[in-house]
């Protein structure tokens, strides 16, 4: 890579960089894997090319998802905040894939701009499952059992954010590599563990009863696959 920025008219010299620089998809689900990752690509490549810093591009990421939310609790359920509620979450996570991009590709790396970048995260990950609660409350009453749902939705989103971070940092003090696993149908088969499936879940908020169902469809694959995840991982920190 480059690692130079010279100005706008790299763009170019810039995604194509980062399209040959790209990360392995195996075990990445089916949205981050060909869609998110391409998205953010090109907003790394434009963010290098405008000066921007990895810490900015995180904080854009922050506030798109900031301003989603924030639709869903001030706007009742209609098919425009719903929407829109939808595509700020779902912009924000590309600006999430983007900010580390932006860094490899200028060589700014740096353990402040990885911490910054996880407790964004960690504080984006119960506030979107909080403010389920929290707009079901206030627009949706009727629905109150949403509510409890989206609590469990917190805790469990949290404990698999923490499992992740921890696990990965284990595994390289440990000397080691994650194990992935690999191919497109394993993909597909992990989708609705996608986070780009739950931005986007939320543009069914505009009928409330349908998001009700998928929404805690997805906590319920979740779960699974949060359990089966930590039992794994926890596992392989033994044998070690």
């Amino acid at each position: 890579m480059t690692g130079v920025i010279e100005g706008r008219s790299d763009f170019r010299s810039y995604l194509a960089d980062l399209n040959r620089a790209q990360k392995s998809g195996a075990g990445v689900p089916a949205y981050t894997r060909w869609v998110n990752r391409r998205l953010a690509r090109g907003v790394a490549a434009s963010a290098a090319a405008l000066g921007l810093s990895p810490n900015a591009v995180t904080m854009a990421s922050a506030a798109l998802s900031a301003a989603g939310l924030a639709v869903m609790i001030a706007v009742g359920p209609t098919w425009w905040s719903a929407l829109l509620t939808g595509a700020l979450l779902a912009a924000g996570y590309v600006f999430d894939s983007a900010d580390g991009q932006v860094s490899r590709l200028t060589g700014t790396s740096s353990p402040a701009g990885e911490w910054l970048d996880h407790v964004v995260d960690a504080i984006r990950t119960p506030a979107i499952h909080l403010t389920v609660a929290v707009a079901v409350m206030l627009h949706e009453p009727q629905l109150v059992w949403l509510a409890v749902v989206a609590l469990l939705f917190t805790i469990m989103s949290v404990g698999q954010f923490m499992s992740q971070i921890l696990a990965e940092q284990l595994v390289r003090n440990s000397g080691g590599e994650a194990a992935e696993a690999n191919g497109a149908r394993k993909s597909i088969m992990l989708l609705p563990t996608d986070t780009g499936v739950l931005c986007w879940s939320f543009a069914l908020w505009c009928v409330p009863p349908v998001f009700a169902v998928v929404y805690s469809a997805l906590f319920a694959i979740n779960l699974v696959h949060t359990a089966a995840s930590m039992r794994r991982k926890y596992r392989k920190l033994v044998d070690r």
